[in-house]
């Protein structure tokens, strides 16, 4: 069994694609408003919430258990993609690397195409591939998607 993995996910969203981006790229703040139920807070740890290489700490529920991640951020701003690289936290017991991609996409005038991708590499064979952790992304997706939809 591989140690290194990746896992991908696209989930089409009916609002624009700079909207989405924003909130992704430099408006984390507002996620806990959008997904409580998943997001409980996000904190920046070093840096700002729109600067380039920022390091954020969240603090948040997958399958009902309360994980927290330290997470460096990179943003592409001309590809409209963000890449999350933890740093530490729960995924870190798991996993020796652990990033996540975070690509949106204008598909038409109204709607966008989000690809997820999670690239990991699992501390020993035993750990399962992160599925879990892609889900609940899908999931914060589509509860942000309703969020900005229901804000326009």
């Amino acid at each position: 069994m591989a140690l290194t993995g990746k896992l991908e996910a696209e989930v089409e969203v009916k609002c624009p694609a700079d909207k989405l981006f924003s909130v992704v790229s430099s408006e984390t703040h507002q996620i806990p408003n959008a997904a409580s139920d998943k997001i409980h807070t996000v904190e920046v740890h070093e840096g700002d919430w729109e600067t380039h290489g920022s390091v954020k700490h969240w603090k948040y529920s997958v399958e009902g258990k309360v994980e927290t991640m330290k997470e460096k951020v990179l943003v592409d701003d001309a590809n409209k993609s963000v890449t999350l690289i933890a740093l530490e936290g729960h995924v870190m017991e798991e996993f020796k690397s652990y990033k996540i991609i975070y690509n949106v996409t204008p598909k038409n005038d109204e709607g966008s195409l989000v690809k997820i991708t999670l690239e990991y590499e699992k501390l020993n064979e035993n750990i399962p591939d992160p599925n879990r952790y892609l889900q609940f992304l899908v999931n914060l997706t589509k509860d942000l998607e309703a969020h900005l939809l229901k804000a326009q």
